[in-house]
């Protein structure tokens, strides 16, 4: 689990006027630290220039420096065209030290228009970003970017490389080198070409995806840690842009050993998505101080941008190791053959604790597919010690009764306490018209008692939005109740100025967050349960489904005092379908949390396992906070 966020100074580098060479784009930038400096190299690109008989835009590479790693001056241009094989330009510079001396390569362009035989490598070499000493074409194949490892590895100079980008897909691939000056032999290289499939990583995810090496590899205690440019759909007009990362095995790099399995970031941000190339992000570079990585990447291919992460948090997502704990002896509620009512499934349960007990309420269906809500308890707050026969809430308004065969119901409940009250919001449906949220409530003394007097049920969204994944929020926050809900596949939350829901309805759609295009939550979200109030924010857990239709779950936390504000959101997801029961089901590869309540430090979380199951999870509460919180 963990957190990218992106730098307050974005766009850090960006074109100006002041400077011919850069006036049009600076992009794809490649920042090494060295003592108290950031040295950064990066793909200037000027305004339409006359070169050689044809008009284009001519990238060269420029330079910066900065004590602060936000502030880059004075800039200038370092490699410019000087032979016959980049006199159309430079581009995509990444940088290596090694001893005394950085090791810059770059993409040469020596036919215009650009083709693939005339987009190779090529490496400057500087001791003081002042002069460079030496300069040489690298490959005579097709490649556009390679990154050289910051040390050798079994006594050898190791590069990663990209082969034929140009004619994908791509060949991401590991070159060793006796000597430095090795890397520019052409024998060397007609012999490795020959042999490439030996040196060949398989990155690519499936055969419609293509991949791109990023940053120059970093050291880290459990490996080599990349970061690279996946791009899903690349053969389409439905391209996905984001950044992944790689680990590789310390002592042999061609061994993939973790990897991310979602973009730790894909366009988002005004600066990302609109531009010289709109929706592209490209990882360039990446730096680590102390504990935090920072990503170096060019926006839509005309700004310099940064985004950092906790390195700890990164490594331990790649590594898969676990956030939060499966119950043992999961699940903790099945169907029953014997009652009519939920012999087909029981799932989707929310949680309250009064009493202290644990009290759930589930979603159950019978042979008829009508949802219909159950009943049990837990001290422990995982093995049940109740479980009624019968249950405690069924349909009785026209809203959620049986228009046809099919579902139909009262679907996904939610329970917030406010005062002496429970409110109970879920989705109402008659298997017709759209689902809507439905709102009912019981006193805490005749829950507690088992008297099931819920008030009559009112709906309080536009009867013709399909809107679900709803709760009342569990504080008054200005002269305002507030109702999360799900509209338009974006997780609302809207006003609504008092509890009296036959008078008072939601009129309004206000998305908090949405969907992540291409990533574990790209088609639709909603919150799991009712918000948890801690110290530096209000904690939301919410499912989010995959383009697979996978569903998984994330964190939010909100504001305190504002909580439409989002303060962090975890990149990846801290649970998802692994076992058998949140695998196989009604609906595959479901994990749906409706419940959570907290003792300590713990987290319990309930939730349905593949529309068929009640499971229990837990986790650290502090430890979800502080990744949403880190500096």
């Amino acid at each position: 689990m963990f957190v990218v966020k992106r730098s307050l100074y974005n766009p850090i580098i960006s074109p100006t006027i002041d400077h011919p060479w850069e006036s049009f784009a600076a992009f794809n930038w490649c920042p090494i630290q060295d003592k108290n400096k950031f040295h950064c190299v990066y793909r200037a690109m000027s305004e339409m220039k006359y070169i050689k008989g044809h008009e284009l835009r001519l990238s060269t590479i420029g330079y910066g420096v900065s004590k602060d790693g936000h502030w880059y001056e004075p800039r200038k241009p370092l490699i410019t065209p000087k032979y016959e094989w980049e006199k159309y330009g430079c581009e995509d510079p990444r940088v290596t030290k090694i001893d005394d001396t950085y090791y810059i390569f770059y993409t040469a362009l020596g036919t215009f228009p650009f083709s693939a035989e005339g987009i190779r490598i090529a490496v400057a070499m500087t001791k003081d970003f002042e002069t460079i000493t030496e300069r040489h074409l690298v490959t005579p194949f097709n490649a556009k970017a390679m990154a050289l490892f910051p040390e050798k590895i079994n006594g050898k100079y190791v590069a990663l490389l990209a082969a034929h980008t140009d004619m994908p897909p791509v060949k991401i691939a590991l070159a060793e080198f006796d000597t430095i000056d090795q890397i520019w032999s052409t024998a060397y290289w007609d012999k490795w070409h020959n042999e490439i499939e030996s040196h060949r990583m398989i990155v690519r995810r499936k055969d419609s995806d293509q991949v791109e090496i990023g940053a120059v590899p970093l050291k880290t205690k459990d490996g080599w840690l990349v970061i690279y440019s996946h791009i899903q759909n690349y053969f389409s007009d439905n391209k996905i842009f984001g950044i992944e990362a790689l680990l590789l095995d310390l002592k042999d790099p061609k061994k993939i050993i973790a990897r991310t399995d979602s973009p730790l970031l894909i366009p988002e941000e005004t600066y990302e998505e609109f531009g010289q190339i709109p929706n592209v992000i490209f990882p360039s570079g990446a730096t680590i101080k102390g504990n935090e990585l920072y990503i170096y990447y060019g926006a839509t291919d005309t700004t310099c941008c940064r985004a950092d992460v906790n390195l700890e948090a990164l490594l331990k997502s790649m590594k898969k190791e676990p956030v939060v704990t499966r119950y043992k002896k999961n699940p903790i509620l099945e169907p029953i053959k014997e009652h009519a009512w939920e012999n087909k499934a029981v799932f989707n349960p929310t949680a309250v604790e009064i009493g202290g007990k644990i009290h759930i309420i589930y979603r159950a269906m019978g042979d008829d597919d009508t949802s219909v809500l159950g009943y049990a308890c837990s001290k422990d707050g995982m093995k049940i010690t109740e479980r009624v026969d019968h249950p405690i809430y069924v349909p009785r308004e026209s809203f959620e009764k049986k228009t046809h065969p099919g579902n139909s119901g009262c679907e996904d409940p939610r329970i917030t306490q406010i005062d002496d009250m429970l409110y109970m919001f879920y989705t109402a449906y008659d298997g017709t018209h759209s689902p809507a949220v439905a709102a009912t409530s019981i006193s805490t003394a005749d829950f507690l008692k088992k008297n099931w007097n819920w008030s009559w049920p009112a709906i309080i969204t536009p009867a013709t939005v399909d809107d679900k994944d709803s709760c009342l929020f569990p504080e008054k926050i200005g002269d305002n109740y507030l109702v999360f809900h799900r509209t338009h596949e974006h997780i609302c939350l809207d006003p609504i100025k008092s509890l009296d829901f036959d008078t008072n309805k939601i009129d309004t759609f206000t998305p908090i967050i949405g969907p992540r295009r291409g990533m574990w939550d790209g088609r639709k979200v909603g919150i799991a349960s009712v918000p948890i109030k801690t110290t530096k924010g209000w904690l939301l857990l919410y499912h989010g489904v995959s383009e697979e239709g996978i569903y998984r779950v994330g964190a939010l936390l909100l504001d305190l005092h504002d909580p439409m504000i989002v303060l962090a959101r975890t990149t990846d997801y801290i649970f998802a379908p692994e076992t058998d029961y949140e695998k196989n089901g009604i609906i595959p590869n479901v994990v749906f949390p409706c419940g959570s309540t907290v003792n300590g430090k713990k987290l319990f979380i309930y939730y349905g396992g593949a529309d068929k199951v009640v499971g229990v999870a837990t986790a650290n509460i502090d430890e979800i906070v502080d990744a949403l919180t880190f500096n």
